[in-house]
């Protein structure tokens, strides 16, 4: 999803003059397209790997029945599952605004 909102995201600033939302981002899409899609696809990696790398620590936990052990658990699914939602709105938005500036 974070790919997804890259490319689209690039198309429609490069193509369709749309903007990038994110002010961090949102003057090197205009200035520097190649530096902002490796940012974005960087950074999409990076999350992806910490998501990773939590899972792999927490899952060489000793004691899997802890309650500490559930609470990380299900704080991580959560917050796997939240990023994805988000991306995933934002990657339908993206497509749908190149939707309607194709028409």
């Amino acid at each position: 999803m974070g790919s997804m909102d890259c490319a689209t995201t690039a198309i429609g600033t490069h193509y369709f003059d749309t903007q990038e939302l994110n002010p961090l981002l949102a003057n090197l899409v205009h200035t520097n397209l190649l530096a902002f899609v490796i940012v974005k696809l960087s950074v999409t990696v990076a999350v992806g790997m910490i998501f990773m790398l939590a899972k792999n620590t927490l899952m060489n936990s000793k004691n899997k029945t802890d309650k500490s052990f559930k609470l990380a658990n299900n704080t991580l699914k959560a917050a796997y599952i939240t990023i994805t939602l988000f991306l995933t709105i934002v990657v339908t938005n993206n497509i749908a605004i190149l939707l309607l500036l194709t028409q």
